[in-house]
């Protein structure tokens, strides 16, 4: 809700021609005006690493503002490397983690993120992927054989009833999606590590065992339970809302990510066919009530641009038009925020106008490409 979420707007309207750098030097500028946290809550999405992103948008390729992204990296690789102990030591003392641990909002899959784009061959964007690799393996001496990102608690971070034994997650936000997409962005780009492939694979075929095949087409649920996991059967009665951060659009991309980095055709296309069945279902694109990037409109049209790109030429052009339409239907929010505010949609709109890409790489924060 920041102004480095802010900022990234006025740096992709300087990087394409629409705005100015004396604006974005402003909007970063404004970022800076307090100190920045970079203890164990700063994340991707708040704190120094997230001012260091909105940076590097700006100062790559350009030589802007090195002095402070070499101060900022030195502490985000600090972090990283307090964050990747504590989390080596939890495996090794049998206990599951938070979703915080690895996720893409909190975790260390958003900070692998911002260093696949700022330094990918560094040690600490490797410690990072090795660890995603080492949390897709049970814990040992794990009877249940649960997934290494199984977490004890509910998906709200909190103990319930219905979450009695902890449960799975599969969004991109906050789920084994976000890890599936950045290890597949890095092993196309090159980075890879020890196990990496069989990393992916693991992680894929853990969400075919969840995906759902009905008339209007295959989906997946937000996250399952333990009771679910044992009887391998979902409680969900349908698709629930077409968002980037849970639903399949998220999920879709991400598997899409995942079979291009295996050089899996028919993966490939079984996701895309998912995203096209959800497209033209239009009880589930009713369930889209906001503008916002995260589980609204905007995140919506963008992600799909991101499938398209890498899907056979005009698979999703008769789509495109109704879901731009859809996001200018929507309400307008009332502050300016990158996920839920005005500035999400002004990004996804920008991107729309070039045909789904971006001058700045801003979506790098979504792990959409």
């Amino acid at each position: 809700m920041g102004a480095a979420g802010t900022a990234l707007l006025s740096v992709e309207r300087a990087r394409n021609g629409a705005g100015s750098w004396e604006e974005v030097h402003a909007a970063l500028a404004a970022c800076t005006r307090y100190p920045l946290i970079a203890d164990q809550n700063a994340s991707l999405y708040f704190g120094a690493p997230a001012v260091a992103f909105a940076i590097h948008t700006a100062a790559h390729g350009t030589g802007r503002y090195e002095g402070a992204l070499r101060s900022l990296d030195a502490q985000v690789t600090a972090l990283i490397r307090r964050r990747l102990d504590q989390a080596h030591q939890r495996i090794d003392r049998g206990e599951r983690p938070r979703v915080g641990e690895f996720d893409l909002f909190y975790g260390l899959t958003g900070l692998g993120s911002y260093l696949l784009r700022r330094d990918p061959q560094s040690e600490a964007l490797s410690g990072i992927l090795s660890y995603l690799a080492r949390l897709t393996l049970p814990l040992a001496d794990d009877d249940e054989q649960l997934p290494g990102w199984w977490t004890d608690l509910d998906p709200s971070g909190g103990s319930s009833d219905t979450f009695a034994g902890g449960h799975g997650n599969l969004g991109m936000a906050h789920g084994i999606s976000g890890p599936l997409a950045l290890l597949s962005v890095a092993k196309l780009h090159g980075v890879t590590v020890d196990d990496h492939t069989a990393t992916i694979e693991r992680i894929v075929s853990w969400l075919d065992t969840l995906r759902q095949e009905e008339e209007t087409g295959p989906w997946w649920p937000n996250w399952i339970n333990l009771v679910e996991h044992r009887s391998g059967t979902i409680s969900h009665s349908g698709p629930l809302r077409p968002s980037w951060c849970y639903g399949t659009p998220g999920l879709a991309r991400a598997q899409q990510l995942g079979a291009l980095a295996l050089g899996d055709t028919t993966r490939q296309h079984m996701a895309e066919h998912a995203l096209r069945r959800c497209l033209a279902d239009l009880n589930q694109l009713a369930q889209i009530c906001d503008a916002g990037l995260c589980h609204g409109a905007a995140g919506l049209l963008h992600t799909v641009h991101r499938v398209a790109h890498d899907a056979p030429a005009g698979a999703f052009t008769e789509h495109l038009p109704r879901l731009r339409a859809l996001l200018l239907d929507q309400q307008p929010a009332r502050e300016s925020g990158l996920l839920e505010g005005t500035t999400g949609p002004s990004l996804a709109l920008l991107a729309d106008d070039s045909g789904g890409t971006t001058a700045s790489g801003w979506d790098a924060c979504l792990l959409v490409g």
